[in-house]
């Protein structure tokens, strides 16, 4: 892969300002302070916030202690989800800090699926990199690691270890020198406008006669409605980690350098705000 490290890192090192707040219908001893956190934009809800918990739990009876889960404006957040995708999502154009309201009780089965262990988060994060690395090289990169190969990934996002994890990583982003990227693009693309969790399908990064896609040839293939019509308003912003990346851009240099730690490019468009 191109060695953009400089990219890698401040796509790595991406942080949100939170502040996290007990939902007033919880039953606690004495009033609950905020608890205020920078989280990683590349890790996962459930991952990071172990101290959020613990803060929390000082004013709470035991019994009254279910699993924990989090929402933003009436929106439960799918954990599942990598940090800077539901903010991106939900919360781009408002002010920071995020304010994502905390509950113990009533969690909505129909929404979230339950995270009771780090386990859970380190087998959906693995299986999202082998599903990409089956779009990326028919899987013989992840194949060929060893067990402790996908620890170190594991890992390295765990403990938020840039060059233990990118060690191993930059062998899933590299690719013959013959071919002119992967085989098919990872990416997934997310609006707020439809009940449809996320668009994924196959895409080329180049056309069969050589032409080069960009990022604004995977929308209008993908989702034309994201793109405005010549003269006409932009209606939608296409956001990567908290930018809006130029259409210009191939889609194979975004892959290789704003996907998340499980391999894939998350893509968001959202709603140009009205004043």
């Amino acid at each position: 892969m191109a060695d953009d490290k400089d990219v890698l890192r401040d796509v790595w090192f991406g942080r949100i300002p939170t502040c996290f707040t007990l939902n007033q219908d919880e039953a606690t001893e004495r009033e609950a302070e905020p608890y205020y956190l920078l989280l990683p934009r590349v890790s996962y809800l459930t991952l990071v916030t172990d101290k959020v918990k613990k803060h929390f739990l000082k004013v709470m009876k035991a019994e009254d202690v279910g699993e924990m889960w989090f929402e933003y404006e009436g929106t439960p957040l799918k954990w599942h989800n990598p940090i800077g995708v539901l903010f991106d999502l939900h919360a781009f154009n408002t002010v920071l800090p995020w304010s994502i309201t905390v509950h113990f009780k009533n969690f909505p089965d129909r929404d979230l699926l339950h995270c009771l262990s780090n386990t859970v988060v380190e087998a959906h994060f693995m299986s999202s990199i082998k599903e990409a690395d089956a779009l990326k090289h028919k899987s013989q990169v992840i194949n060929d690691m060893q067990k402790k190969d996908h620890k170190q990934l594991w890992m390295g996002l765990q403990n938020d270890k840039f060059d233990q994890f990118w060690a191993m990583n930059r062998k899933l982003m590299e690719y013959p020198t013959e071919e002119e990227g992967f085989r098919y693009i990872p990416f997934r693309i997310y609006q707020t406008m439809s009940d449809r969790p996320f668009i994924q399908k196959l895409f080329r990064p180049v056309s069969p006669e050589g032409k080069v896609h960009t990022l604004g040839t995977l929308l209008k293939e993908m989702y034309p409605v994201a793109l405005p019509n010549d003269g006409e308003q932009k209606l939608y912003q296409v956001v990567i980690h908290g930018i809006e990346p130029l259409l210009e851009t191939p889609v194979q240099w975004l892959s290789e350098h704003l996907s998340h730690p499980d391999n894939f490019l998350h893509i968001c468009i959202i709603p140009v705000p009205t004043e």
